[in-house]
């Protein structure tokens, strides 16, 4: 059923003017063919290219008709699943679950299984010849940002508040995105928001307008290595962000886009502004006077194309009368819009279509059963088990059967609440909220919302207390959701919205003690210090944002059905308390995440989660005690399943600088591998220490010797154990003179 969207892009692939030009040759190299077609094009050609990004302004970027290339819109967000595009897509779930999944593997899977979904949905449109927002194939993922603030908004769409954890799954996101064929790129990266931006989002204090001062120490350890992790994964383009850095806008950073970005990491992608972020130069930061001055400052910084609000002019249209007044190069223009044409031409644009197996695909490629089931993995994966007390969890299938689970909260029922932001919308059928998963394992269920919305303003308890009074379990869906926490929605605090709280205290009470499982669907951090503490509530399950399989996912893990054992890792610190979160506007590291966290021990740490088993560490050993200041370091740890099942461990590893010349965090992960381990068996985890992974800033990254510690477990170092050697550590030092990285 393929054949006929191959046939419509034969059919209308833009070939009947300039298929003789060399630009079109496919048996000439990449840059030969960009030299032909760069230096065909006007100036007002390329002024066009670089100022129609799509979104709400004037629309993509216009068909050269003389040349035979047809229009093409940037505008397209692929977060995870084909997002805001017209038509069905598989949802899979948002990235700060995936990323608790602690699992490359997988992330690199559901970007593959995307990408197909954005170039099937692609194909169609081209056949219809719908270029709107969203239906391209330059995707605007993955969002690379460090969650540094428990509140912010946008939490939600990152990996967490490593860096290291973050350039890993980004960078298998990267390369799933793009494939694995050996000439064409199946969907262009995007990595985002580029650079030092993490909120606020809220007005009068917001992203719009807002100066993040940062310290060059903070910059190059904490905000910009998942970003070089990109460049070097092959991505093809970065977004850049609202706010200004050290007040300067990232749109018109110079130091960033060209300095660092094309000069330190060689990047020869695009530079996308995010949407409205140039014309916010002048009439956010007040940076600049005039459009004119603002289309100077940022094409010479190192933007190559506008995103716009919806400006009746763009802002970049005034390139050539900045050309003419000698404020712009022409060899500038041309060099800002080699990339864009670089990135269409990998995706196959200008090559025979037939000689690209990804014009192949149509809707028949969309919502599979292959893609259904890995979003139900995905959730499985996500879910992290905060609380299990006493092996509350997993319930007996046979008795759940028998049964009748009252399922209650706002989150319960709700097919719009699960997703989050930047969501794909999969068609109704497929769509399991936690009342509809639970039906298909219970031999009865009773429901009751309790709140309409997340907010839980309004309360009604009596329909909650009749459900879990009729139940012999009561499961409780409580969290955020999109109307408390989202883009341009800043948290004020950690604590469960409106009622939420006493939903559950009312559920503890009428269960009267009957289990109580508490799923907690957020992003941000939230305070259920009342739920980890009191005996009622018997277990908590952090469920983030599932998508589609949510109700699904939830009847396996509170059963522990086969290979649905929780194993998923807290991608990001929670808080005790909000004594414990420093302001938003304050963009230094000193006790934010874990790597710079104070004494006061937080509610839930990084790295944490329990599972159903029980898993010994053993052998740490080393490859070396003394290694060369250059060099690497390769080590293994054995993990054992001493519990009662098979399942999965994330074993992670963490590196403690012993006498660094300059800060450094307390501790830092430095690898990780989720593993499956089954019951009474050990298995030996290798792990290699890069040289890279011990360099510090000092004015330059600058590897230094002394000594170094390194601890392996299941969880971070000095933390509460779960087992007796749960962690364990070794001592390795190293030897010569400092260097500079570069030099080794």
């Amino acid at each position: 059923m393929a054949v006929p969207y191959l046939t419509a892009v034969l059919l209308l692939a833009p070939l009947s003017r300039g298929q003789d030009f060399p630009f079109r040759d496919p048996t000439l190299p990449w840059e030969e063919r960009l030299d032909d077609l760069v230096n065909r094009l006007t100036l007002d050609e390329m002024v066009l290219q670089m100022a129609r990004g799509g979104a709400k302004a004037n629309g993509p970027a216009p068909p050269i008709k003389r040349l035979g290339i047809g229009p093409y819109n940037w505008n397209t967000e692929c977060l995870r699943g084909d997002a805001e595009a017209p038509g069905w897509a598989t949802a899979f779930p948002q990235a700060l679950g995936l990323a608790a999944s602690f699992s490359p593997p997988l992330i690199y899977r559901v970007a593959n299984a995307t990408a197909t979904e954005v170039r099937a949905k692609h194909n169609h449109f081209v056949s219809v010849g719908n270029y709107k927002d969203h239906t391209g194939l330059s995707c605007f993922s993955p969002v690379l940002n460090i969650m540094r603030h428990p509140l912010w908004g946008r939490n939600q769409e990152t990996y967490g508040e490593d860096p290291f954890l973050t350039a890993e799954l980004g960078v298998a996101f990267v390369k799933g995105l793009q494939g694995d064929h050996p000439r064409y790129v199946k969907a262009s990266a995007g990595c985002k928001h580029f650079d030092v931006h993490g909120g606020p989002e809220n007005i009068p204090t917001s992203r719009l307008s807002f100066d993040a001062k940062v310290s060059e120490r903070d910059w190059r350890m904490t905000f910009l290595p998942q970003f070089e992790a990109c460049v070097l994964a092959g991505t093809f383009s970065f977004m850049c962000s609202y706010n200004r850095i050290n007040g300067v806008p990232a749109c018109a950073n110079k130091r960033l886009l060209t300095d660092i970005l094309r000069g330190e990491w060689g990047f020869q992608g695009y530079v996308v502004s995010d949407e409205g972020a140039v014309e916010l130069i002048m009439v956010g930061h007040q940076f600049t006077h005039s459009f004119l001055e603002t289309a100077i400052v940022s094409v010479n910084a190192g933007c190559d194309l506008e995103l716009s609000y919806g400006m009746k002019q763009n802002v970049f249209t005034h390139i050539g009368e900045a050309v003419a007044k000698g404020n712009i190069s022409l060899e500038t223009v041309k060099a800002r819009v080699r990339p864009l044409f670089r990135t269409r031409m990998r995706l196959g644009e200008f090559d025979p279509p037939a000689m690209n197996p990804y014009n192949a695909l149509g809707p028949e490629d969309v919502q599979t059963d292959a893609h259904r089931q890995l979003a139900l993995q995905a959730a499985i994966q996500s879910f992290v088990l905060l609380k299990n007390q006493n092996g509350t969890l997993p319930l007996r299938a046979t008795d759940v059967r028998k049964k009748t689970l009252a399922v209650v909260g706002p989150f319960a029922n709700n097919s719009v609440l699960l997703f989050g932001d930047y969501a794909p919308i999969p068609e109704p059928q497929y769509i399991f909220t936690p009342r509809r998963g639970l039906e298909t394992i219970a031999g009865n269920v009773t429901f009751a919302a309790g709140c309409t919305f997340p907010r839980c303003d309004w309360y009604r308890p009596a329909e909650v207390k009749a459900a879990v009074q009729a139940a012999d379990i009561a499961i409780v869906c409580l969290g955020t959701g999109i109307d408390v926490e989202t883009e341009a929605v800043d948290r004020k605090g950690l604590d469960l919205p409106g009622h939420q709280l006493d939903l559950l205290q009312d559920v503890v009470a009428w269960a009267a003690g009957r289990p109580v499982i508490l799923l907690l669907f957020n992003a941000g951090p939230l305070d259920v210090s009342w739920a980890k503490a009191h005996d009622g509530v018997g277990a908590i399950l952090a469920c983030f944002f599932p998508a589609q399989a949510t109700g699904l996912a939830i009847a396996k893990v509170l059963v522990g059905d086969e290979g649905a054992n929780p194993a998923g890792r807290l991608p990001a610190t929670w808080p005790a308390g909000m004594h414990q979160v420093p302001p938003m506007e304050n963009y230094t590291m000193a006790g934010r995440t874990y790597r710079y966290y104070g004494d006061d021990p937080p509610l839930y740490p990084f790295g944490y989660g329990l599972s159903y088993t029980l898993f010994r560490y053993s052998d740490l050993v080393l490859g070396a005690e003394v290694v060369p200041v250059c060099g690497n370091l390769s080590l293994s740890v054995v993990v054992e399943n001493v519990g009662p099942r098979d399942s999965e461990e994330v074993v992670q590893l963490y590196l403690r600088w012993g006498e660094a010349s300059v800060p450094v965090p307390r501790w830092q992960l430095v690898g990780f591998h989720r593993v499956l381990v089954p019951q009474g068996q050990a298995t030996k985890v290798p792990f290699l220490l890069s040289f890279r992974q011990r360099a510090v800033w000092a004015g330059e990254w600058r590897l230094e010797p002394g000594s170094f510690t390194l601890f392996a477990g299941g969880q971070q170092p000095f933390q509460e154990t779960r087992v007796p050697s749960n962690v364990l550590r070794a001592d390795f030092s190293v030897s010569g003179s400092a260097r500079k990285r570069s030099q080794c």
